[in-house]
């Protein structure tokens, strides 16, 4: 039997070791990020769709990027929206959309774009009062209390928040009725139908209404690029 014990001050020490020298200080200058010019981007910022880059990639942990890098914009979340306003249609979901987002600088820009989405097709949606933010467990949970013991008119989410990236990243991503993150079949599916409007969204000078999309327009509006 080993006689070695781990004092008290030696495991002080080692989780001390473990902290960034920058925990609980200012940011320094060099890490801030200009906030003004990362909105100005996110509205105005074309991505380039000759670049495979800056397309829709939603994975199991949905969308991130940066509009720096032309990788987060409105384009990719009113295309994301409406896809995923697609995807919960065909799978027969009429609930409640459940919608949180974190403290990130694009999380309040893209939860406006997504509301305006979201309003267009008739979803009812539920976010924090005034304005607040929401950590992603919580939208997990108001997921599964409302749809435990339901039948039918089951209710899912959107998390906005690209976790632990960067402050210039945004995130967006989905979570079905399980609560959980969507699997790949609906991240599939989501990420695909997402660039097919994305595409349509930017290549057309005027693009129909979002809420009723389809290949051939009925109704028109100015574009978003």
């Amino acid at each position: 039997m080993s006689n070695t014990v781990e004092t008290p001050s030696a495991g002080a020490a080692a989780h001390r070791s473990s902290l960034s020298p920058l925990a609980g200080k200012p940011a320094p200058k060099e890490l801030r990020v200009d906030v003004a010019r990362l909105g100005k981007e996110y509205f105005e910022r074309c991505p380039d769709l000759q670049d495979p880059n800056q397309l829709v990639s939603f994975g199991t942990s949905g969308h991130r990027g940066s509009p720096l890098q032309g990788t987060f914009t409105e384009a990719h979340i009113l295309a994301i929206t409406q896809a995923i306003c697609d995807y919960r249609r065909s799978q027969g979901t009429d609930g409640p959309l459940y919608m949180g987002k974190d403290t990130h600088a694009l999380s309040s820009p893209a939860q406006r774009t997504a509301l305006e989405v979201l309003a267009a097709n008739n979803v009812e949606t539920i976010i924090q009062q005034n304005d607040g933010v929401t950590p992603t467990p919580v939208i997990s949970r108001a997921i599964l209390v409302y749809n435990s013991d339901r039948k039918e008119h089951f209710a899912d989410g959107i998390v906005i928040t690209p976790s632990h990236n960067p402050p210039e990243d945004g995130g967006f991503k989905y979570n079905p009725p399980h609560g959980g993150p969507a699997d790949t079949d609906a991240t599939k599916w989501i990420e695909q139908r997402a660039n097919q409007i994305m595409i349509t969204l930017i290549r057309h000078p005027v693009i129909h209404v979002i809420g009723s999309f389809t290949e051939e327009p009925d109704r028109t509006t100015a574009g978003v690029c």
